[in-house]
């Protein structure tokens, strides 16, 4: 089978399991915290996040190519459908739209701050694991 269609099977099946666990994870926290705030949302990227910077660091960890099936599975299928900006975007954008500019500006802060915050701890961690 020729690679590049041997990574776009891997990159579906991860996909095809992420964008569920994304549905579950998500709805799981709004309807524990409600929906007028997107923590669902939040809450998927910034565990996917944390999950994308062990993935990264165990990837160069281990001398793994970014072509492996292992990152096209998790990195890329699974991680890129379980975390989602085209969510984060229409959320961020309906609570401009009601009204909620303040909302909205959290939303943006909080969503890059606490993503960008967790891919680094996630890296660390596993960095400190596997060192």
């Amino acid at each position: 089978m020729p690679e590049i269609v041997a990574g776009l099977l891997w990159i579906a099946l991860g996909g095809a399991l992420g964008g569920p666990a994304r549905y579950f994870v998500s709805g799981l926290v709004g309807r524990r915290f409600g929906e007028t705030f997107p923590w669902g949302t939040m809450a998927a990227n910034v565990t996917g996040c944390l999950l994308m910077g062990a993935l990264a660091a165990t990837v160069s960890f281990n001398g793994m190519a970014l072509s492996s099936p292992g990152w096209q599975i998790a990195g890329i299928g699974f991680l890129g459908s379980y975390t989602t900006v085209s969510s984060f975007s229409r959320e961020t954008l309906a609570l401009a739209r009601d009204g909620q500019s303040a909302g909205a500006g959290w939303n943006i802060v909080l969503s890059f701050g606490l993503c960008l915050a967790a891919v680094a701890l996630g890296y660390a961690a596993a960095n400190g694991i596997l060192s």
